[in-house]
């Protein structure tokens, strides 16, 4: 049995961004993270690709106009609203140190194994990568916790809370901190937390609401695992379902009949 820890050891497999290193900066005051292996976007055309063949041209046609139509205002309506939502919530988005970070192509990459293997850890914490695939999960001994921006299994893959307030579900926008299994946001539940958004937030300020939610519960799993005391949560029975990224009508559409921003 281990040792209690004070300050678990952690790698951290996630994405490029402000969020990724306000996580990263949360976690270091608390953990020892050990080695970060940050993923490389994919390239753009692979991915639209592989989206087109599981979407359909016109979905993906859509989401590509908000994208690049829609998001950027809403980005600059809300940086005061996220300067805030950092200042309230002590978010440091200092950049990761470069020190202690690996980049690979894709976090199945057998260099994370190789990283797995050769840094002493508690626990994985995945944040905004791709899947990870059994090779990459059986290569640690340690559990593999992620850090959702939806409350699954009813609002599992990407913008969770926003379609959480486009079906006026209120009491399922929030953040899931889960177990990894080979599925996407269906691993065991360990904790979730609900949050009630402002009318000045929209779109782009939801995630930073979830992310301020989401660190303590996160902190806290990976101590429970780092000290074999981990509790997983019950999961009520409800509905499961994927949900992707917005098309701009879709968007427009919600936006006038539920005025969700």
């Amino acid at each position: 049995m281990k040792s209690t820890r004070a300050r678990p050891k952690i790698v951290l497999l996630t994405r490029r961004g402000e969020m990724p290193a306000m996580l990263y900066n949360h976690l270091a005051k608390r953990c020892n993270i050990v080695q970060v292996v940050i993923e490389k976007p994919e390239p753009l055309k692979r991915f639209l690709s592989r989206r087109v063949r599981r979407l359909g041209m016109a979905t993906v046609v859509g989401q590509v106009a908000f994208q690049g139509l829609v998001y950027p205002r809403l980005a600059s309506e809300a940086r005061e609203r996220i300067g805030a939502i950092k200042a309230s919530h002590a978010l440091d988005d200092l950049a990761i140190p470069q020190t202690i970070v690996t980049y690979v192509e894709s976090v199945n990459d057998a260099r994370v194994a190789e990283v797995l293997a050769r840094y002493e850890h508690d626990a994985v914490v995945v944040f905004g990568t791709r899947i990870i695939g059994r090779k990459i999960l059986e290569s640690s001994a340690a559990r593999f916790i992620n850090l959702h921006t939806g409350i699954t299994p009813k609002y599992r893959g990407v913008h969770g809370g926003y379609w959480a307030l486009v079906n006026n579900d209120m009491r399922f926008f929030g953040v899931t901190v889960h177990l990894i299994d080979q599925g996407i946001d269906t691993g065991e539940i360990i904790a979730q937390g609900v949050i009630s958004p402002g009318v000045e937030d929209n779109f782009v300020t939801y995630p930073y609401l979830q992310l301020a939610c989401g660190l303590p519960l996160l902190e806290r799993a990976v101590h429970s695992v780092a000290n074999n005391a981990l509790r997983l949560a019950p999961v009520p029975p409800k509905e499961s379902r994927l949900w992707s990224h917005p098309t701009l009508w879709q968007y427009v559409f919600y936006r006038i009949l539920h005025s969700v921003k």
